[in-house]
């Protein structure tokens, strides 16, 4: 049987990424493409350079966001099923690439920079593990990124519950009404750059009565058919 991709959209805060990890441990054979994580590395990378959001934001129409993540020497692996980034040969701390300022940045530039290299990228590499794995793709964008998707979840969940799900993320460091602007924000700019678009076989799943992760991941699951 051929294998198969799944992606997996979500608004900010809705749990995506831990419902991609627990379906590693129920989908046969299988891996995890965080292909977010991947963007965010080289925002990062770029912020912790010493260059101003601002500057970025002004330039970034301009630049291929593939030859940036040459430059700054940043390659993904697949380890233990899951994606792990590196750049210049050394592990990137996922903490760094989730934070706050990091996830507003990714938010802001995405939708200016040039990304046409990159989703080729993203394709080729999807295709590559595709011939030995079931892929599970987390990210932004992904029906253009590989139109061929198997299965296209958006995952949604009310306002409130993300908000609450985000603050116990960042373990309180982060206000409540401060964390409320900050997902407001996010969904602002993903909804302006066509993120939240939902095609013909996109599968909508809410999952705010989810009181867990393993009954989100359930609800997931139902719709898949191996």
């Amino acid at each position: 049987m051929e294998n198969i991709v799944i992606g997996i959209e979500g608004l900010v805060g809705a749990g995506k990424t831990a419902i991609c990890r627990q379906l590693l441990n129920k989908i046969p054979n299988s891996i995890l493409l965080q292909g977010g994580n991947l963007y965010r590395a080289i925002i990062y990378s770029l912020m912790s350079s010493g260059i101003d959001l601002n500057q970025l934001k002004q330039t970034m129409n301009q630049v291929d966001i593939k030859q940036i993540m040459e430059k700054l020497k940043i390659t993904i692996s697949i380890e233990n099923k899951d994606t792990v980034i590196y750049m210049n040969g050394k592990k990137m701390d996922e903490n760094s690439l989730q934070s706050a300022e990091s996830s507003i940045a990714v938010s802001e530039i995405s939708h200016i920079a040039n990304n046409q290299e990159l989703y080729l990228f993203g394709r080729k590499l999807i295709e590559g593990f595709k011939e030995k794995s079931n892929v599970i793709v987390s990210g932004r964008d992904l029906m253009n990124i590989y139109p061929k998707l198997d299965y296209h979840f958006l995952i949604t969940a009310s306002l409130e519950e993300r908000v609450k799900r985000k603050c116990i993320q960042y373990n309180g460091s982060i206000s409540e009404e401060e964390m409320r602007q900050n997902i407001i924000q996010r969904d602002e700019l993903q909804e302006k750059s066509g993120y939240y678009k939902q095609y013909e076989k996109t599968i909508i799943v809410d999952v705010t009565n989810c009181k867990t992760v393993e009954e989100s991941t359930n609800e997931v699951l139902q719709y898949i058919h191996l």
